[in-house]
């Protein structure tokens, strides 16, 4: 009896403990949920009695949640906008960088390595160009065989932080886009068929031939799909990958605004990739919940050193050195 006794206060005990986990919620973009969610698995391991759940739907979903205060953090991978900060009115929203990723044009057209310049690409996403032996993109791929079928058009259908990043992209190589077209989370889209998510993209493009869409590098990778290079500002074809990418973040490290809201596209430099970002924690600067606030503290300080090597390993690029010195400073501003 003794020892039933015991091991039902041991069994007691443990289920307290369990029960005392502290579970933190997080929602926004879909561009970093790979590595969120290796992050928040590996955090819980080292940290067992912290719980980060996460929900990818989209960086305007993120942002929308946070602002309705119905999560503890969200995620973007556009800066929210003055008039979006001035619609929290409970606390600050500070901007944590986590990594940096490219966004690339995935194609599904058999036997053809393809590469785009901005303007092409630009082109296509305005239908002015809809054929794959247009003469633009044979400028752009003098030797390879181009066929004779129109291009099926892939784009998001979700207010989305990488459409924000590849809208903006082709605003700064494209007049006619920035005057038509514009920049934002969601555009309307002069010609395409919508998926939801990276993957929703990714998916129509791999099931539809003779398409293109964009989305974040390590989808592309992980599906096995083809993507092209893209001609940057220095007019060098690079792909996307972890030195193309780190060398974009290069000189925005050392302009980087005190609030961290900026954008590294078309950024110069011969080997920079044109079409990369920053992704973004959004993080109130009040927590009344002590407990909480220091798992998410606790947290962010691990993102920025321990957790900084996983991103190579999935296409991703850790944050510069700089960057990560000022985010530490502002962790302290989480009060």
């Amino acid at each position: 009896m003794k020892k039933q006794i015991f091991l039902m206060t041991l069994l007691v005990s443990a289920g307290s403990i369990a029960g005392s986990a502290e579970t933190i919620n997080g929602a926004g973009a879909t561009f970093p949920e790979p590595i969120y969610q290796k992050w928040f698995q590996e955090f819980h391991k080292a940290h067992p009695d912290i719980q980060i759940n996460y929900q990818a739907i989209g960086s305007g979903g993120g942002i929308r949640q946070l602002t309705e205060g119905t999560v503890d953090f969200g995620a973007t991978d556009m800066p929210m906008t003055d008039d979006q900060l001035s619609k929290v009115t409970k606390y600050k929203v500070l901007h944590f960088p986590t990594v940096l990723g490219g966004i690339v044009p995935t194609y599904n057209v058999p036997g053809v390595a393809l590469n785009f310049s901005g303007p092409t690409l630009a082109g296509i996403y305005l239908g002015s160009i809809k054929k794959w032996n247009d003469p633009a993109i044979k400028k752009d791929n003098p030797s390879a065989n181009l066929p004779n079928e129109d291009i099926t058009v892939v784009h998001r259908s979700d207010g989305s932080g990488t459409s924000f990043v590849f809208s903006d992209y082709l605003a700064r190589v494209s007049p006619e886009w920035k005057s038509k077209v514009g920049v934002n989370a969601s555009v309307n889209w002069p010609v395409g068929l919508g998926g939801k998510g990276n993957e929703g993209v990714a998916g129509l493009v791999k099931q539809t031939p003779f398409s293109i869409g964009y989305v974040e590098l390590i989808y592309a990778v992980q599906n096995k799909m083809e993507y092209g290079g893209l001609k940057n500002a220095a007019g060098t074809v690079v792909k996307a990958d972890f030195n193309s990418i780190s060398e974009a973040a290069a000189a925005a490290a050392k302009d980087m605004p005190a609030d961290f809201r900026v954008s590294i596209n078309n950024a110069p430099g011969k080997n920079a990739y044109p079409l990369a970002s920053f992704t973004w924690l959004l993080i109130p600067d009040k927590i009344s919940d002590a407990t909480k606030k220091k798992s998410i503290t606790d947290f962010l300080q691990w993102m920025l050193t321990t957790g900084q090597a996983d991103a190579q390993g999935l296409s991703y690029a850790p944050l510069p050195k700089e960057v990560v010195a000022k985010e530490q400073k502002q962790l302290a501003l989480i009060k």
